[in-house]
């Protein structure tokens, strides 16, 4: 992570604490080399997320400064519910905020309870201690209402930023809840309307909608080739190419992604691959997980196991299911983002048989042995929807591990105990 001393002035001009910020950098470089730098046999094609990472905080922050003087505003959100494609229709950039790390928990915890999950705590941590740039760098922020400690938390955190927009959520799969979904899509475009001082217009609606899924597109062909054995791409590599979705220019992502495939593509013909032939492949299911939060994963990983897929908002349920981009008017493009949308299975919805059917389909399609459940403490949503997940598996003799964490590293011994354990009896 770069503490490159050029970037001290704008990081100032932002208003960051920056020997804070400094210390951040710091511990998330040296943590970056111990889990990715350290992985052999990585793809060439990562060279290019290891420099996006080495500059989250430099360059890429320059780029969103630069937009911002030339008259694009910057648009902040944490969830992959808030649509992309009204943003960049209205030439505002698009930008995921700071939320996977325990830092500044004990300011935190002075507006939240004790009991709160640590995504939460985490992104308030980082507002209070001065030390997000991307929340420093944007216009609007757009906050979600994807669980109810969001819901209530956003009415304090909204006094922390500049300008915030709040979204309500369905919560079941019906013809109301749709309409919701439609509904808080039209405040949010109103919203971006009245930040950007633009109109959005049907042809910059599905160029924006073109931009989107081509990304989408790339991501899923990089879940594709996760099928082959051995795995031509490391689990930690592949989460970390979706955690950089959130942050990177969409169209430069997107070649990346499609350069690196083009890559794994040769190497899957060859037969080469970064676990040995016939390694435990598992499924990672469960919460989100931003950046830097990649504990799990390398404890499966470094003990043997390669990870083929992520049931996840950062992976599969993120990246899945393209626009319709037909529609000549604005409000008939954003019904067909509301179609969109509206298929994702988060656990917000009740009930929500499509998220464990989901998890079978990805099981099968991608080889999996095995599935680790993955639920942060606190994040009732995940935590409810585990039990049942893993009890309908297990039936089916499907073989699942359900974990409950934070982003500490005080329970990496006891979490390591439990993997190995989970992955010997893969192994049978």
């Amino acid at each position: 992570m770069s503490t490159n001393s050029d970037y001290h002035s704008m990081w100032a001009n932002l208003g960051l604490d920056l020997a804070k910020h400094d210390a951040l950098l710091g511990a998330l470089g040296q943590l970056y080399q111990q889990t990715f730098l350290a992985q052999r046999d990585r793809p060439a094609g990562m060279a290019y997320f290891d420099f996006v990472m080495s500059e989250v905080h430099g360059l890429r922050i320059k780029e969103l400064v630069d937009a911002r003087a030339a008259g694009r505003k910057v648009v902040g959100s944490f969830c992959v519910y808030v649509p992309e494609e009204l943003i960049l229709a209205l030439d505002g950039v698009s930008v995921g905020l700071c939320a996977g790390a325990e830092f500044g928990f004990d300011a935190a915890e002075q507006y939240l309870p004790r009991t709160t999950c640590a995504l939460i705590k985490s992104f308030f941590g980082f507002a209070l201690e001065k030390v997000c740039p991307y929340l420093a760098a944007c216009d609007l922020v757009v906050g979600e209402a994807t669980c109810d400690g969001k819901k209530k938390a956003y009415e304090t955190f909204a006094g922390l930023v500049g300008r915030f927009h709040a979204m309500d959520m369905p919560q079941h799969h019906s013809p109301e809840g749709r309409a919701l979904l439609k509904a808080e899509f039209l405040k949010l475009a109103g919203e971006l309307e009245e930040v950007t001082g633009r109109r959005l217009e049907p042809a910059r609606l599905r160029a924006a909608i073109a931009t989107v899924n081509a990304r989408r597109a790339a991501l899923a062909r990089l879940a594709r080739l996760r099928a082959a054995d051995p795995a031509p791409i490391s689990g930690l590599d592949a989460l970390l190419v979706n955690q950089v979705a959130f942050y990177d220019d969409p169209v430069r992502f997107t070649k990346a992604v499609t350069d690196m495939c083009d890559e794994l593509e040769r190497r899957v013909a060859s037969g080469e691959g970064v676990a040995p032939k016939g390694a435990p492949r598992i499924l990672l299911s469960g919460c989100p997980m931003a950046v830097p939060n990649w504990k799990v994963p390398a404890l499966v990983e470094q003990a043997g196991a390669v990870i083929v897929g992520e049931e996840s908002c950062v992976g599969e349920r993120g990246a899945r299911n393209l626009v319709d981009a037909t529609g000549e008017t604005v409000e008939e493009l954003i019904d067909r983002l509301v179609d969109r949308y509206f298929q994702i299975d988060c656990a917000i919805y009740t009930p929500n048989p499509e998220r464990l059917d989901h998890v079978r389909v990805m099981r099968h399609d991608l080889r999996a042995d095995g599935i680790i459940h993955y639920a942060l403490q606190f994040c009732t949503p995940y935590q409810m929807e585990a039990i049942g997940v893993e009890r309908q598996l297990e039936a089916e003799a499907v073989p699942v591990l359900r974990i409950e964490t934070d982003y500490g590293a005080e329970d990496a011994g006891q979490l390591r105990t439990r993997i190995e354990a989970f992955i010997e009896r893969l192994r049978g």
